[in-house]
């Protein structure tokens, strides 16, 4: 009774993908269903994948590896499908955290730029060993995703509940530097896909995390893409650029230094990603464009009111905000995710586990 519903939907599925590839040779609007239904698929397929994986690597007592190992299968079959490679410059600074202190791994910070969903891309070619996901925990059940987020270890996070990221945050240091383990974190804390390379303003939770577990911070810059996926109109062949900061210090620094870090940190980012992206496909700035990096290389003097784009009027709500209006802890560790994931802070403390 089953092969009567799916050998209807995968022959149904094949006429489309080929007429689409047939089509996207000579339209933009077609390369970009054709690509975007590749990158989706394929996604699906290294989160069913990863589960497998996942019972492997705990049985071999490699568990702490299940997102590298995923992560790169996923680039390895979906960067050839969709025409995007990914050029890593400074790789060394990451391969080195699984060399360090004697091959028992050294523990860090890793946070880069958030554009869009073709992040994941890059994270499944960069993504280092021994390096731990966090999430929101709405993810936890989205279909073949969450699962193999469960399965892999990953934590998730109720964004809503302030006292328990707060805590979580301290825990997190501890249990970091206990097995050698790293976390990435998107500081910008939400999406800024626009044509021209800037940064939004940063949180602070992955600063105060460094500094309260005293491991460095790895900065990541992807160039900006916008000229080969923008979500609406293109997803082109191409190759992107990635830069790997130097690590940045944070021994013997005090919460009284999160704000400084955190700005410097920024600006060297901010500085990289305009070294390394091309020029879009769009021309000069729009105004839009304009009002965000004014708000970005000032966050503290403009009133985001002012300068708000549209598009993140609606979207962005920080972490503990009630009603649409942020609050912020005395800690200063607010910080926000968006709808499509991506490894920020801790959740509540996890159950004991050994490390293997």
């Amino acid at each position: 009774m089953l092969g009567w519903v799916l050998k209807p939907l995968a022959v149904a599925s094949t006429v489309v993908i080929s007429t689409l590839g047939l089509l996207s040779r000579k339209y933009q609007r077609a390369r970009l269903y054709y690509h975007l239904g590749l990158y989706l698929s394929t996604l699906g397929a290294a989160s069913a994948w990863g589960v497998l994986i996942t019972i492997v690597a705990t049985l071999t007592g490699k568990r702490f590896n299940i997102n590298y190992y995923v992560a790169r299968s996923f680039y390895t079959v979906c960067s050839p499908l969709i025409g995007i490679k990914v050029d890593v410059e400074g790789e060394e600074h990451l391969s080195g955290l699984v060399r360090a202190r004697g091959g028992k791994g050294q523990s860090a910070v890793l946070v880069g730029n958030h554009q869009s969903l073709l992040d994941v891309l890059y994270l499944g070619r960069i993504l280092p060993k021994r390096a731990s996901i966090m999430a929101k925990k709405e993810l936890k059940w989205t279909p073949l995703l969450g699962q193999f987020m469960a399965l892999s270890g990953a934590v998730f996070v109720d964004r809503k509940n302030r006292t328990a990221a707060v805590d979580a945050l301290e825990k997190a240091g501890e249990e970091m530097k206990r097995k050698g383990v790293s976390l990435w974190v998107f500081p910008e804390g939400t999406r800024s896909s626009t044509p021209d390379p800037i940064l939004l303003p940063f949180k602070k939770g992955a600063f105060h995390l460094a500094v309260k577990a005293q491991v460095p911070i790895i900065p990541v810059v992807t160039e900006n893409y916008h000229r080969l996926f923008d979500g609406k109109t293109r997803m082109e062949e191409g190759s992107l650029k990635i830069r790997v900061l130097p690590p940045v210090s944070t021994q013997g620094l005090t919460a009284d230094d999160v704000t400084a870090l955190t700005e410097s940190t920024r600006e060297s980012m901010l500085v990289a990603l305009r070294e390394i992206s091309q020029p879009g496909p769009d021309g000069d700035k729009t105004a839009k464009v304009r009002a965000i990096e004014a708000r970005s290389s000032t966050p503290e003097e403009t009133e985001p009111a002012r300068v708000e784009p549209e598009s993140r009027q609606a979207s962005v709500e920080p972490v503990g905000s009630e009603g649409g209006k942020s609050r912020s802890s005395e800690d200063g560790t607010e910080d926000e995710m968006d709808e499509d994931a991506v490894l920020l802070k801790r959740p509540r403390e996890p159950k004991a586990e050994s490390d293997p």
